[in-house]
């Protein structure tokens, strides 16, 4: 699929993420997530032939960048809560089930019934009660927190702290800046709209540019249109921006953060899963690796920034690499 533009802004939902509290989160989040490695790589400019801001997310305790929404979103919550999400990629049930046992509260995560062991080990791990679901996990998960008003339900791409938390990332990538546009994976919204949100408030020439599952457009679509219909994913290879049913907060602000949504398929993720591994020595999972893959997909040209998200991966994805 071509980019499109987006063809009107909402100012009211973009102010549905507090700058402040963007600031705030650096105050709530565990340090071992603040300030990753951000840099340029000449290798992967000599590759793609411009030059790339790259922020590496994966080396903390969850190999991914959720723990920082999950952290802030937990420090506000009551002592004595239960923390319940679902987790479709799984990196958000590990980012909550550190974040709940970090402050001495429990945590139960709904998965689907597909999701691979070595993820849902690494949430029970982190002390979490993991339930897999046949069917509907989110509604699963969302029937229990409603049970008990001490259970709290954390929704990724939806509560404004999760966005928030993530938005961090934005404020760290404008104290090197030095780009034209941020390309970022676009899978529940929480980590585009919460960057976007500090990025356009401080630096509103930067563009904002979100890389999607073509396996799961729902939310591209939603952006699109404004109109958040459920898409039933045709691929689960980029789980962690395999979104089927994107919340209408989301919508709203990516389509008031967001200037511009691309399409990669399976092969172009893959592709881009191992030009990392060449040239930065770092194994994403596929949704890690969906905002370099626009890059180097949809020649969006430099100066860009882009942040390897996640490196949950399964290593038979780089099966023969270097052979």
């Amino acid at each position: 699929m071509t980019s499109r533009t987006r063809t009107e802004t909402g100012p009211e939902a973009a102010a549905e993420l507090d700058l402040e509290n963007i600031a705030r989160a650096r105050e709530a989040i565990d340090p071992v997530f603040l300030d990753s490695p951000q840099y340029r790589e000449a290798a992967l400019e000599a590759r793609l032939g411009r030059q790339v801001l790259v922020k590496v997310e994966t080396l903390n305790p969850l190999r991914s960048f959720k723990g920082r929404g999950a952290e802030f979103a937990a420090a506000q919550a009551p002592g004595g809560a239960e923390l319940v999400c679902a987790s479709g990629g799984g990196n958000f049930g590990q980012a909550v089930a550190y974040a709940a046992r970090r402050r001495g509260m429990t945590a139960v995560v709904f998965v689907p019934a597909s999701t691979s062991p070595l993820k849902t080990g690494r949430m029970e791990g982190f002390g979490a009660r993991v339930h897999r679901v046949d069917g509907d996990f989110q509604a699963a998960a969302a029937a229990y927190a409603a049970e008990d008003p001490e259970r709290l339900f954390v929704q990724d791409g939806k509560d404004a702290a999760v966005a928030e938390g993530a938005g961090t990332i934005g404020a760290e990538l404008l104290r090197t800046g030095g780009f034209d546009a941020v390309v970022l994976p676009l899978g529940d919204g929480a980590l585009i709209t919460g960057v976007a949100r500090w990025i356009k408030a401080h630096a509103p020439g930067v563009r904002i540019i979100g890389a999607g599952a073509a396996a799961a457009p729902a939310l591209p679509r939603a952006w699109r249109t404004g109109d958040p219909v459920p898409a039933a994913p045709t691929s689960t290879f980029a789980a962690g921006i395999t979104i089927a049913r994107p919340h209408p907060e989301a919508v709203r602000r990516t389509r008031a953060l967001v200037d511009e949504v691309v399409l990669v398929d399976d092969g172009q993720i893959r592709s881009a899963m191992h030009l990392a591994a060449e040239t930065l020595g770092v194994l994403p999972e596929p949704a890690g690796a969906a905002g370099l893959a626009a890059i180097a997909a949809h020649g969006v040209p430099g100066p860009v920034a882009t942040v390897i998200t996640g490196a949950n991966a399964d290593l038979e994805h780089y099966r023969g690499l270097g052979a």
